[in-house]
């Protein structure tokens, strides 16, 4: 019988995180789920089953990102995947009207935080084993969009460090960015709440996107499926891209 493998994803107390916890965790193997919520952190645990645990923080904390790995790794002893899907975004409007520190904030936990994630995963485990990392990016980061536009620039870093990690890391590690447009969660409600049939108008595919769309996909990205596949940014969003723009 194969060895059950782990998985590490950030921010999955819900939404995209959550879906793509549901989709790792259907096919066996073990998860790890971070937010920063109690409650809805531990409902998420529990709907996940018993091979999940879950720990409170701030994905963006230092220590928390110590305390994870060295949890998984005594409870589990290995680390396969790692997904960094904890985001913010806490604005919409006009770039230059932003306050500096909530760009830095923006910053700090949508870029610096996946990398210090995967810092902390390789040197812990996958320098040595091998292993697979996803950072869920987003459309936002493939072309200018007004009132998300720190966002969308945080995510377009998060896609150059992903692709520059992928150089970097490979052959042992494999690492790969998603993109995704509008999914229905929580995160992306002012981009769809009370007008969802309008705003899904505009996408090919006829509907917006759902967690599980993208949870199916980290699935696949991380799976020995998708061994030749590093560095190259996975596009899901209903094919908005391909006749408007929709962040």
């Amino acid at each position: 019988m194969t060895e059950a493998k782990v998985a590490i994803v950030t921010g999955a107390s819900r939404g995209i995180g959550l879906g793509i916890a549901q989709a790792w965790g259907s096919r066996g193997d073990r998860v790890w789920i971070t937010g920063r919520n109690a409650e809805p952190r531990a409902a998420a645990a529990a709907e996940l089953g018993p091979d999940t645990m879950h720990i409170a923080g701030k994905a963006h904390d230092a220590e928390h990102q110590a305390e994870v790995i060295k949890s998984v790794l005594e409870t589990f002893g290995r680390i396969d995947y790692l997904v960094n899907n904890v985001g913010t975004n806490p604005v919409f409007g006009p770039t230059l009207d932003l306050d500096i520190d909530l760009v830095r904030k923006i910053l700090d936990i949508n870029v610096i935080s996946h990398f210090a994630w995967t810092q902390q995963v390789y040197r812990a485990w996958m320098a040595e084993h091998g292993g697979a990392i996803v950072n869920v990016s987003s459309v936002a980061a493939l072309y200018p969009s007004p009132g998300l536009g720190v966002y969308g620039m945080s995510k377009a870093a998060l896609s150059y460090l992903t692709a520059e990690l992928a150089v970097e890391l490979g052959p042992k590690v494999r690492v790969n960015p998603v993109a995704p447009a509008v999914v229905k969660t929580k995160f992306a409600e002012a981009l769809w709440l009370g007008r969802e049939d309008d705003v899904a108008a505009a996408y090919p595919a006829g509907r917006l996107g759902v967690p599980e769309d993208i949870g199916e996909a980290v699935s696949f990205l991380l799976s020995d499926k998708a061994s030749w596949i590093t560095g190259q940014t996975l596009v899901i969003d209903g094919g908005v891209t391909l006749v408007g723009r929709s962040g």
